[in-house]
């Protein structure tokens, strides 16, 4: 059964409930896949974010970053042989790049690992996703980009929503006629399992230019 954690960005480590249903559901702990969004910069190495796991009791045997210090063929084995796959955050478009040139999104997708994605990692994980000025990109032409595609729907993650609702809603309209979009600040998760959309913290659902928030069910 598939398992996909779309995560914000947490201020301290997991709340309580969503780091209980973490521990039942990896079961799997022999190796956690770290994936960069700066891959480039070899000194993020994905502390952080690990943190947050150790914090809830999740111990690996085998802890692996995998940036361009990682050959292509090592970090496609990398991956086949995770137990958990975590996408980091960071540049988006960065990530999204490096994952299409070390060929790892097919792997990803075919994967049996539990699937986890903080910020420009949850973004990443989506289907497609709008890069734009006003969610913070250093460019002057709105564009779609292909996720990994794990799900059909869109993600906007680690977003100030709640002082920005009606420029959300409008930049994400045009999108939201094709897929569903889930957007959430921070301290929130989306988690896809078998077939189940299971809901923590503050998230929205933008579906054909209407918003409205959801109802947590973690």
């Amino acid at each position: 059964m598939k398992t996909h954690y779309y995560l914000g960005w947490f201020s301290n480590f997991f709340p309580e409930n969503l780091g209980r249903v973490l521990q039942e559901d990896i079961t799997d702990r022999k190796s956690l896949a770290m994936i960069s969004a700066n891959p480039f910069l070899y000194e993020d190495n994905g502390a952080t974010e690990r943190s947050w796991l150790d914090q809830a009791g999740i111990m690996f045997d085998e802890y692996h970053l995998i940036n361009y210090r990682v050959q292509k063929e090592d970090a496609q084995t990398l991956i086949q042989n995770a137990s958990v796959i975590f996408l980091l955050g960071g540049n988006t478009l960065k990530q999204n790049g490096f994952l299409m040139e070390y060929g790892l999104s097919d792997l990803i997708k075919k994967s049996r690992a539990v699937v986890m994605g903080a910020s420009a990692g949850a973004i990443n994980m989506s289907a497609k996703w709008l890069c734009s000025k006003n969610f913070g990109y250093e460019v002057e032409i709105n564009s779609v980009y292909d996720g990994i595609g794990l799900d059909d729907f869109s993600v906007l993650s680690h977003f100030d929503l709640e002082n920005n609702i009606a420029l959300v809603q409008s930049e994400l309209s045009p999108l939201s006629e094709e897929m569903n979009i889930y957007a959430s600040n921070k301290d929130c998760a989306v988690r896809i399992k078998g077939d189940k959309i299971d809901i923590f913290g503050n998230v929205y659902l933008i579906s054909h230019s209407k918003i409205q928030k959801l109802d947590e069910t973690l």
